[in-house]
């Protein structure tokens, strides 16, 4: 049985002792690159986004019918020879299908890969009773000679290496292995694994579909050996999650369409079998199969009705949160997940297994919205992990020191900004020239050594907006500024540099001085009515602005206003009103003023691009950063995985160090490897990481805001 800490420290070791796993770490790495890359081609020429709005509409469909649905797919089940049950929770899954093996005088059982039944502990019950059971899918089959619990939902075994697996098999077969050739240890698997079909009195398999109209289940694989589980021995029993449901072969088909490509990446998989009632069988008294399907609820119904997390049960099990998360990258295993692995396990596990399962891992989430932008059934998943974590809280009615003191200072703003100008003068004994702090306080951790960190401005954008106010009137287009935190109050010249791009372009700007934090840091510690009463003060301090947009420079907050106020607050038209007007740097500069190349004076230099993950996946903008900076003259340099996340993440990369270091090492050197003389991106929380991992290593790569770039390459007036 999978054991998952429930304190910090004892899952902060688990962290520390993957990271240090050398193949561990290259081989997920790998992994998450590959499948990022070939992702595009095999949807090539596939709606996805079509596809994945008609699922998620048709799982929405029919979670409120779940039990019609149970009581169709029932009756054409059993008038076809099926015995079909409906348990409450695991205790009853395990006991119900231990009787079905004792009633059929079962003495072995061979198992197809099953999420549902590693969900249940099913194995462990079983022997247990006094059952052998096999495990037949090769990548189950290693990990329950190992004793371990799979660390991906659709592979595994990923996270062990062939030598690994040799050494297993020699120990298996009390000879030495070939670790080399990996067509031999799988036919060590097959010749192990074949008198297992042929002996055993029972087969377990899981099932991908449930069809409500003929009582038949649908089941995905890559290997045959869920053909002779079902077939072979004389008992079937299929478990499967009552969601699983689906009203016709067509909705099933609709999802096959996206559950390969987003799982392996092939289009479709080796097998797809369909079992309808109780075939003819020669292993049986009878000459007909023993079918028994035993549909699991275990929440899932109260699930069903939630008007939140009703969203998860969408979940087709593709795995593919868990192949694109940066987190999982680097520490893999059930250090992402408890017995669901991903982000889906994140918000699961609480319903599945218990707060005590749940409290450490569903804080390790950057929020850096990959999992969502993959989803094949359109969940938010980060929103949802953030839910989560609240009602962990709720239900163990405590309220962590960070949130308390979040809670009480982010709701008052003049409280919040008199303790930022403060901070300035406490940082002064521990900056280098005024600019940097390279050198923390010794109650730091080590951990958080891995990069500078900028210093509090002295005289912040707000009090800045003194000297610039009278200069900011035009007689073209009018913006406003919603700054955020760090441009406010940790690089004001990211806000000085709009202003001068603005005032070239003739483009009146206005500074709202009651605009407060975005919200976000609030919501990522699940602290939703701090979060709330933010957004109300930002949407009442922006009320009576003039202005055609609010332009931010922060892709974190822009994604935060545009997409989360309405959630927060609902979707008014006052919140409306506010977001409809929110618009990135680029997507200004590109879309609505339409910058040309004659407006700036060309630099050639090399300048490499960081997409923020809240720019990219949060707004969904991909194509003017990357012309901006062609258009302000400079070389735009690709780098390889330019769209994943440099691991800032807010106070994640204060919460996890350890990971936030990792992600951003693999960035860094990314970038060098381009040969950039620049690095820019459009999000200060990004500028904040970035520069100070570069400023780290000491190699010479300014890092900037691409707002900096465009005002230091503006001609003396627009063309």
């Amino acid at each position: 049985m999978i054991k998952t800490p429930s304190d910090m420290k004892s899952y902060k070791e688990r962290i520390r002792k993957a990271l240090t796993d050398p193949f561990l770490r290259s081989a997920l790495d790998k992994f998450n690159t590959q499948y990022r890359e070939n992702r595009p081609r095999i949807y090539a020429g596939v709606d996805f986004e079509g596809i994945r709005d008609e699922i998620a509409a048709a799982k929405d469909d029919a979670l409120p019918a779940l039990m019609d649905l149970y009581e169709s797919f029932k009756k054409h089940a059993e008038a076809s020879g099926a015995k079909v049950h409906l348990v409450r929770d695991a205790e009853e899954a395990n006991r119900t299908i231990s009787e079905i093996a004792r009633e059929n005088g079962v003495k072995k059982i061979a198992k197809s890969k099953s999420m549902t039944a590693e969900e249940i502990f099913l194995n462990d019950h079983l022997i247990e009773a006094g059952y052998e059971v096999i495990e037949t899918d090769l990548g189950e089959w290693i990990i329950q000679l190992r004793h371990e619990g799979p660390s991906h939902m659709v592979m595994p075994a990923i996270h062990l290496s062939r030598y690994q697996v040799g050494d297993l098999f020699g120990k298996v077969t009390g000879k030495k292995q070939d670790s080399e050739n990996i067509d031999k240890l799988v036919k060590v698997a097959r010749e192990r694994l074949r008198p297992a079909f042929l002996t055993a009195g029972m087969g377990i398999s899981g099932a991908n579909f449930a069809l409500a109209d003929s009582g038949a289940l649908g089941m995905v694989t890559n290997e045959g050996n869920m053909r002779l589980v079902t077939t072979l021995p004389s008992v079937h029993v299929a478990l499967v999650g009552i969601e699983k449901l689906v009203p016709n072969l067509k909705s099933a088909l609709r999802i096959l369409k996206v559950l390969p490509r987003n799982a392996t990446g092939q289009a479709i998989t080796s097998y797809v079998t369909w079992i309808k009632g109780a075939n003819e069988s020669l292993s049986s008294f009878s000459h007909r199969k023993i079918l028994h399907i035993v549909f699991l609820d275990n929440g899932r119904l109260a699930m069903a009705k939630d008007p939140i997390f009703s969203e998860a049960l969408r979940c087709i099990r593709c795995g593919a949160c868990a192949n694109v998360c940066p987190i999982y990258s680097k520490v893999g295993e059930h250090r992402y997940g408890h017995v669901y692995i991903g982000a889906i396990g994140l918000i699961l596990t609480l319903f599945y297994h218990g707060k005590e399962s749940d409290r450490v891992i569903v804080q390790n989430c950057l929020n850096c919205q990959a999992c969502k932008s993959v989803c094949p059934v359109d969940i938010d998943l980060p929103y949802l992990i953030k839910k989560t974590y609240r009602l962990v809280l709720d239900q163990e009615n405590r309220k962590p020191v960070k949130n308390l003191l979040l809670s009480r200072i982010l709701k008052n703003r003049k409280l919040f900004h008199f303790l930022l100008r403060r901070a300035y003068l406490a940082q002064k004994p521990f900056a280098a020239g005024d600019t940097v702090i390279r050198h923390l306080p010794h109650f730091f951790e080590k951990a958080h050594g891995f990069r500078s960190l900028p210093v509090i401005a002295k005289t912040p954008f707000r009090d800045r907006w003194k000297r610039i106010a009278p200069k900011a009137e035009a007689s073209g287009k009018t913006v406003a500024l919603f700054a955020g935190c760090a441009v406010d109050f940790i690089y004001p010249e990211q806000g000085e540099s709009l202003f001068e791009i603005l005032q070239k372009q003739n483009v009146g700007l206005e500074f709202p001085l009651d605009q407060t934090c975005c919200g976000l840091p609030a919501m990522m510690a699940a602290e939703e009515e701090t979060s709330k009463e933010l957004a109300r003060q930002n949407i009442e301090a922006f009320a009576d602005v003039k202005a055609e947009h609010i332009l931010t420079l922060c892709a974190s907050c822009a994604s935060h206003l545009k997409h989360n106020y309405p959630k927060i607050l609902g979707d008014s038209p006052e919140v409306k009103a506010f977001t409809d007007k929110i618009i990135d740097f680029s997507s200004y500069m590109i879309n609505i003023l339409k910058v040309i190349p004659e407006q700036f004076l060309p630099s050639g230099k090399k300048v490499a691009y960081h997409a923020p993950c809240h720019l990219c996946r949060g707004l969904g903008v991909h194509r003017e950063p990357r012309e901006l900076i062609t258009v302000c003259g400079a070389s735009y340099v690709p780098s390889k995985d330019e769209d994943v996340c440099c691991g800032f993440g807010g106070s994640y990369s204060v919460d996890f160090p350890e990971i936030s270091s990792e992600i951003l090492k693999k960035k860094l050197d990314n970038v060098e490897a381009s040969g950039a003389e620049i690095l820019v991106t459009d999000c200060p929380g990004c500028v904040l990481q970035l520069r100070g991992g570069m400023d780290k290593r000491g190699r010479g790569i300014e890092v900037k805001h691409l707002a900096e770039l465009c005002a230091q390459s503006l001609k003396s007036s627009a063309t």
